[in-house]
């Protein structure tokens, strides 16, 4: 309707334009062949309008953050551990040694289940921690953007273990009383990269939704997902992931530009499930005694490094400047025209992304990362703080960071922003944003979660 519009407009105001000149040069504007001129130009203008893609807006965003009772300390740990009465002795060392060694700190999230002696999961407790952390973020972030719940065309959730039926979409469909006409999608069994995968739908579906809202929510379920077996590459998850969500509010609307935080500029999505070892690095799947558990493989970082080359690949002709790719250029003639030993060409990313939001999976990615990209202590600051202050909240992580970026005002107009994922199958996904406008500091603590400590980071992490 709208491009119909627009081509109504057109053809008006180039029959006006020729009435106007018809006063001066009657014999020529009248004649046939100009009558044809200014029609292929109405058509002209009316395909380039309509098939240039349309810009994508990030509004705004909100990370929930859970309530100090449901904190849980390493201390608070090892007691619920141990007082659960499903773990031997050695498998309680042997977490102790891994969550000593996480990066994680005392002030992260558990479901309010976990923290009772013994743990009680349950579905309802399970359909609890997810109603309070999905209409926690998405009531904060209609009342950050001012948007009603109705106004929104397209919902998606992505929540990878926990699939009730009805499903989580239906639940804020009937939470929120939205419209019989609104486009709901609820994504599973993705893993941490959802987040991303979720962006992109929302973008392809913006693009056939002209003038409309997108929202996403990104979370994941701690309830039912707990491991209560003694198998250890089962284990690590239990030490990691902790309670969060996101939910991103996303528009096609020209007219929310000028308030948007940042704009979509590129989204690069690699998934080398083809591989065998790839595809089970990362495996829900039950132990020897019929005990449901995550089991991460040992080669998960070689994998996760691998995917990410992949990744980068595609990515980098995309945002990196000439005088990088110059550089991959010749380093691909003397290794491969001319067989010539040379260093493996790592492009210098910090020339085209000012802020790095790297999934904050656990401190051996992390270090990983930092060490292949050739990145600074301060690139992977967001990343290493959101490890500590809440835990891998999986999907949402990549939010938590940005948010923690904001919180510290240095956020700019012009700023471009990587959020880098990884996940389970196995994916690497890459979102590239652009800032709009220079985020202000009476603006950067407004529903942010880092709102009551972000003055206390970065801090030393052991």
């Amino acid at each position: 309707m709208a491009d119909f519009k627009l081509l109504l407009l057109i053809l008006i105001l180039l029959s006006l334009f020729e009435l106007d000149l018809l006063h001066f040069h009657h014999d020529f504007f009248s004649s046939f062949w100009v009558k044809i001129g200014l029609l292929m130009i109405s058509i002209f203008f009316y395909a380039y309008s309509t098939t240039r893609s349309k810009p994508v807006y990030l509004v705004d965003f909100s990370c929930h953050q859970p309530t100090d009772s449901c904190k849980i300390s390493s201390e608070t740990f090892f007691n619920m551990a141990k007082g659960a009465q499903l773990y031997t002795e050695e498998t309680i060392q042997f977490m102790t040694r891994i969550l000593n060694r996480s990066g994680l700190g005392d002030d992260t999230y558990s479901p309010r289940c976990m923290l009772t002696s013994p743990p009680t999961p349950s579905m309802y407790e399970a359909r609890h921690e997810s109603e309070l952390v999905i209409f926690g973020a998405l009531n904060s972030l209609f009342k950050k953007t001012g948007i009603e719940p109705r106004e929104v065309g397209i919902f998606i959730v992505n929540c990878s273990l926990f699939n009730p039926n009805p499903s989580l979409s239906s639940m804020i469909v009937n939470r929120y009383k939205l419209k019989t006409d609104v486009k709901t999608y609820n994504l599973s069994g993705m893993g941490c990269s959802a987040g991303a995968i979720s962006v992109d739908l929302a973008t392809n579906l913006l693009k056939a939704n002209p003038n409309t809202y997108a929202v996403i929510v990104s979370t994941e379920n701690m309830t039912l997902s707990m491991y209560r077996g003694n198998d250890r590459s089962m284990l690590v998850p239990n030490c990691l992931f902790r309670v969060g969500g996101a939910a991103v509010l996303l528009s096609n609307r020209s007219q929310d530009r000028f308030r948007s935080k940042y704009e979509l500029t590129h989204l690069v999505r690699t998934h080398k499930g083809s591989s065998d070892k790839h595809y089970t690095c990362a495996e829900q799947k039950e132990d020897n005694k019929g005990i449901v558990g995550v089991a991460l493989s040992k080669e998960l970082t070689v994998v996760a490094g691998d995917t990410l080359k992949t990744n980068l690949t595609a990515l980098g002709p995309l945002v990196l400047p000439l005088s990088e790719k110059l550089r991959f250029i010749i380093f691909m003639v003397k290794s491969k025209l001319f067989r010539l030993k040379a260093s493996p060409y790592v492009p210098d990313f910090k020339l085209c992304f000012k802020h790095f939001c790297i999934h904050a999976g656990g401190r051996a990615l992390l270090d990983a990362v930092e060490k292949g990209l050739g990145l600074s202590e301060f690139d992977l600051e967001p990343s290493r703080m959101t490890l500590h202050r809440f835990g891998n909240t999986s999907s949402s992580s990549l939010w938590y960071e940005l948010a923690y970026v904001e919180a510290k005002c240095r956020v700019k107009r012009g700023d471009r922003v990587w959020q880098l994922a990884f996940g389970s199958g196995f994916k690497c996904n890459s979102i590239v944003w652009r800032a709009l406008r220079t985020i202000p500091a009476n603006e950067s603590l407004v529903g942010n979660p880092w709102g009551d400590s972000v003055h206390k980071y970065p801090v030393h992490v052991t």
